[in-house]
């Protein structure tokens, strides 16, 4: 495989997230846009025209017709993992928005359909790639800690009755499931990949003021193998706007906050040795556009990187299906009142 090949993405599902795709792309050399779909048409032509590339409406059209490489797909959780699926099955190498799937059935069955095609299969957590929290990820790996003994994780966001009345497939269970599954699974994501390995899960949802099937709000206890506690705090209900989204990491040598709205900004920095990324705290704060943060280009710089043979992928399928075994351990617990233990069983 030659290191200079430019690959071929077409993308599907035109709505809210698309434009961070779409921008990222555009500014990497080595992979262009050919190709737009999107079941309402009118969404469809409008953003084939902007890019200047061919519009769909039928995936299965779109992946006979297209001369794709990679296919992104950023529809509605629901239909993720099958839609992934055909992708696969026509060849395509697959970058799937996050949840890659709202079952473990639905996962396992990407993960091996990309498999038997001999496709990569990477799944966008972008927040991973946020300046502050490589720098808090670093501390954690070199130890800075030492014990860690309790990790939080809050979102606290505002989506008003507008926003899930905008779409019909938003908050329902079939297409997009809660507070947890949609809004807050990059945080879900984070506290799992910081911290290690989840023992167990305690978990209390509601919904107390959107006219959604699914919870607008939620709190879930988690132990982790290594004994320490975590908390993670969900709300889609902050006046009047998101408020924040950060996670806390406290130990016997360290104590660090990433917070902002978006854990974009290090709001608490301290350990008992010095280290050089103590000089980077202030560099790492950034000023996203969105609470998409700017991870986006990032993480097609290693989609890239990936398919010239030049590295690994940040978050491939297997990567993607434990934050997700974590989100439906929560739905499990806040279902049955009851501690659900990790890993749950596959059915799920």
């Amino acid at each position: 495989m030659t290191t200079e090949k430019t690959f071929r993405i077409a993308l599907v599902g035109c709505g809210r997230i698309s434009k961070n795709h779409f921008d990222a792309i555009e500014q990497i050399d080595g992979l262009e846009l050919v190709a737009v779909c999107d079941l309402d048409a009118e969404r469809a032509k409008r953003a084939g025209e902007e890019r200047k590339v061919p519009y769909f409406t039928s995936l299965e059209k779109m992946l006979a017709e297209s001369d794709a490489d990679v296919v992104t797909i950023a529809t509605p959780s629901g239909l993720h993992a099958e839609q992934g699926i055909a992708a696969a099955e026509a060849g395509k190498h697959v970058v799937m928005e996050k949840p890659m799937a709202i079952s473990l059935t639905g996962a396992d069955a990407l993960v091996h359909a990309c498999d038997k095609a001999r496709v990569q299969l990477f799944v966008v957590k972008q927040n991973r790639l946020n300046p502050p929290i490589q720098l808090l990820k670093r501390a954690v790996d070199r130890n800075r800690f030492g014990r860690v003994y309790l990790a939080s994780c809050t979102v606290h966001w505002a989506r008003p009755q507008e926003y899930y009345d905008q779409a019909p497939w938003r908050g329902t269970w079939e297409f997009d499931g809660g507070a947890f599954m949609n809004q807050a699974s990059h945080y879900v994501d984070l506290i799992q990949w910081l911290m290690g390995p989840v023992e167990s899960v305690m978990a209390k949802t509601a919904t107390l003021a959107r006219h959604i099937e699914t919870e607008d709000t939620g709190i879930a206890i988690l132990k982790f193998r290594s004994g320490a506690l975590g908390t993670i705090e969900v709300t889609m209900l902050a006046y009047p706007r998101n408020l924040e989204g950060s996670i806390t990491i406290l130990g016997e040598k360290g104590s660090a906050k990433v917070g902002g709205t978006a854990v974009n900004k290090i709001e608490h920095w301290e350990f008992a040795e010095y280290d050089d990324d103590d000089k980077l705290v202030e560099s790492a704060n950034t000023n996203p556009p969105n609470i998409y943060g700017l991870g986006h280009q990032g993480y097609y710089r290693n989609v890239l990187a990936v398919l010239r043979g030049q590295a690994k992928p940040d978050t491939d399928g297997r990567a993607g299906r434990k934050s997700l075994e974590l989100i439906l351990g929560i739905y499990e617990s806040a279902k049955t009142g009851r501690d659900v233990p990790l890993p749950l069983r596959a059915q799920m």
